[in-house]
């Protein structure tokens, strides 16, 4: 019973990190739990899916679904306070204009947004709206499930694999050593609810695997690029591979369905 509830507080522990929704006044606060609720980081992107997914249900049954899927997009980012948006445009900004290691950590710490950070998250957001707009709505709403647990499992690996950037962070705490217990928890957290997909048939088979494939390649290759560029990752690129990652998962996805503008076959 005390390790279920050790558990549960860990989850919420992750949900206040990564989101801006309340969490009840039991469950208290202690740093020490900030190194070891990473394991939940998935858990909170069904979270996050749920309450988009709610949005774009409610909004779909007044509005055509361009409408549908950017009120949903606005919930999803409301609910996490931009964290990984936010993110990736600062690794945009680091990435695009640092020549060297301490001008790109200097470049992402910088609050202010730059011409790689806004063309950057505009490209982002405008493709990630295009292609669940052009889903049916089941499938919007299976893919947002899909995508958002998925995607911070790809963010996740980088906390197991690889060392934090910089001697202090906001992300930091939830950057300490991450075990392969740890991270077995954030591949059930995944995996379960893509299971549930799958065998009820929302979204197809190759499209799925493709997805995972997609959200692999990417994160290692992200991975690579950190590594190579500031010596390890930091929370914008946790933010990053999440935002990426998701984008690449509804591609997948859009593929899948077989609307091609050109017609290949």
């Amino acid at each position: 019973m005390h390790h279920a509830l050790h558990q549960l507080r860990l989850f919420f522990t992750a949900l206040q990190f990564f989101t801006r929704i309340p969490i009840p006044r039991w469950v208290g606060f202690d740093p020490s739990w900030l190194h070891h609720a990473s394991r939940y980081f998935p858990l909170v992107g069904l979270v996050v899916a749920a309450i988009a997914g709610a949005v774009y249900a409610a909004a779909a049954c007044l509005f055509p679904a361009p409408v549908a899927v950017l009120l949903a997009t606005a919930a999803g980012i409301y609910a996490t306070g931009a964290f990984h948006e936010d993110g990736f445009a600062d690794m945009c900004d680091g990435f695009g204009g640092g020549m060297t290691r301490e001008r790109v950590l200097e470049i992402m710490k910088d609050s202010r947004i730059g011409a790689y950070g806004a063309i950057g998250t505009i490209s982002l957001l405008a493709l990630k709206c295009a292609a669940l707009s052009l889903m049916p709505p089941a499938v919007a709403v299976a893919a947002l499930f899909f995508a958002h647990p998925l995607s911070r499992l790809a963010a996740t690996s980088l906390i197991w694999r690889m060392e934090y950037a910089r001697a202090e962070g906001k992300a930091k705490p939830m950057a300490q050593e991450m075990s392969g217990a740890e991270f077995a928890v954030a591949c059930a957290c995944t995996l379960l609810p893509a299971a549930l997909i799958a065998r009820m048939g929302w979204l197809p088979w190759p499209a799925i695997c493709a997805a995972v494939l997609a959200a692999l390649g990417a994160a290692v290759w992200l991975g690579r690029k950190f590594a190579h560029r500031i010596g390890g990752y930091t929370g914008d690129c946790l933010g990053a591979v999440q935002q990426v990652t998701e984008v690449l998962v509804y591609l997948c996805v859009l593929a899948s369905l077989g609307h091609g503008a050109w017609p290949c076959a």
